[in-house]
């Protein structure tokens, strides 16, 4: 596996893939992997002849009071991950290459990126839109694969991908979960013991809310009760727990078309995400 930092090193490599005509695909991380990355690769290997993984903890999807300067970075044992799953190559600038001086672009996809995540963070989507846009251009792939438990990031990156027209297929990965139902995530590692048993509240209640939704409950009521078996079980505050639209991300009064029940809370200092999908009956 080639490891690459500046941009011409990559195009040169890029091009030396693709000698032997079969398609690129690439799976884009913010490092600290896990089995869930681990997972897009595999998916990645399935749709296309040489997989590309780019690492980049990308400072424009971040607020002022979040997380970055301690998001996890473990480029070495990532590498190595990566090398072993068979990555050809990987991808790893640094912010003076992704973001040169006098960089004032900015990509910002409406509609999707409003409520939810977008509405708790404000500019996040905007971020994460530019960076993704870069990664396209730099590395051109045909394919690139995300995951579903950043269910609303990869909505924005298709409709994204969609209006500008991209010709890159986008692929979904159901949210990958360790054995006790929590969707595997890079902060997960804050967790403490106690606040990672506590965890499980959110996909359980998730869970709960759909199974009282096909029993005919009101939506309202159902996203009501699902929150408060959250707060009753470690976490200390609810950002939402929303039904929407599955493509659209309107948010529905009544289970009546294809939904995602989509959820944030906070538990100790980490703020968790999760989201299932439901089919009316």
């Amino acid at each position: 596996m080639q490891t690459l930092r500046d941009l011409p090193s990559l195009r040169s490599a890029i091009a030396a893939l693709r000698h032997d005509g079969k398609p690129v695909a690439l799976v884009p991380t913010m490092g600290a992997l896990h089995d869930g990355h681990m997972a897009l690769v595999e998916e990645a290997k399935r749709h296309a002849g040489h997989v590309v993984a780019s690492i980049f903890v990308n400072p424009k999807q971040f607020g002022p009071n979040e997380d970055l300067d301690l998001y996890p970075r473990r480029e070495a044992s990532d590498s190595r991950m990566l090398a072993d799953a068979g990555v050809a190559i990987l991808w790893a600038p640094t912010v003076d290459v992704m973001y040169p001086a006098g960089f004032a672009t900015n990509v910002s996809v409406s509609g999707v990126s409003d409520g939810l995540d977008g509405a708790a963070r404000p500019g996040h989507f905007d971020g994460v839109a530019t960076v993704v846009s870069k990664l396209f251009n730099q590395v051109r792939p045909d394919i690139a694969v995300f995951g579903e438990k950043d269910y609303q990031q990869l909505a924005v990156i298709r409709r994204m991908a969609a209006d500008l027209d991209m010709d890159i297929a986008i692929v979904g990965l159901p949210t990958q979960r360790a054995e006790d139902g929590l969707a595997l995530s890079s902060r997960n590692a804050y967790l403490t013991p106690q606040e990672r048993k506590d965890a499980l509240a959110l996909p359980r209640a998730l869970g709960e809310a759909a199974r009282q939704l096909h029993k005919g409950v009101a939506v309202g009521e159902a996203l009501e009760a699902a929150s408060a078996m959250i707060l009753a079980h470690g976490f200390s505050s609810v950002d939402y727990v929303r039904l929407c639209d599955a493509g659209t991300l309107a948010e529905m009064a009544t289970l009546d078309r294809p939904a995602r029940l989509l959820a944030a809370a906070r538990i100790g200092t980490t703020r968790l995400i999760d989201n299932i999908a439901v089919q009316p009956k």
